[in-house]
């Protein structure tokens, strides 16, 4: 089954939204994630982020934040042995032009022009196991408020009046 990078990236923000992390850092996660499947990386590593978002999901925006900071010095060394490979994904959706010169076994490189942007990539198709899409999928069903009168008067859904 093949879906849009952009499908992709909305599917892997709702499932890191249903793991519990913040809508910020899973928009993020959903943009390194499609990034990350487009270009030919595993689904393991997303897998593995999303069962202890603490750890990457939630740090890796910050190294890279850090990492920006110190672009202007030269190239950046940003480590974490576990997760290179998604490390580079988020690293590819930088704002800014960035080349990625060394991965190593426990460091990735990269130098970033902070004043060219980023080039646009054009969208891809990406295809994914129907395991893998059902997991994302029930993540994401974490976030969907229950089906009850109590939760439509809170104004969940359409409400106790649909006049659409």
């Amino acid at each position: 089954m093949t879906r849009s990078e952009n499908e992709v990236a909305a599917l892997l923000g709702k499932a890191a939204r249903g793991a519990g992390v913040p809508a910020l850092q899973a928009a993020q996660f959903g943009l390194a994630g499609a990034r990350h499947l487009a270009a030919g990386r595993g689904a393991e590593d997303l897998e593995r982020a999303l069962g202890a978002p603490q750890m990457e999901i939630l740090r890796f925006p910050l190294l890279l934040r850090e990492a920006m900071f110190a672009a202007f010095k030269g190239p950046v060394s940003v480590c974490d042995a576990d997760q290179l490979r998604l490390l580079q994904s988020y690293v590819e959706t930088l704002p800014c032009a960035c080349e990625v010169v060394d991965v190593t076994v426990d460091a990735l490189k990269f130098i970033a022009d902070v004043h060219t942007p980023a080039p646009r990539n054009a969208p891809q198709r990406i295809t994914m196991s129907p395991e893998f899409v059902r997991k994302l999928q029930a993540l994401s069903e974490l976030t969907f408020v229950p089906e009850s009168d109590g939760s439509r008067a809170g104004g969940a859904g359409a409400g106790l009046l649909d006049n659409d």
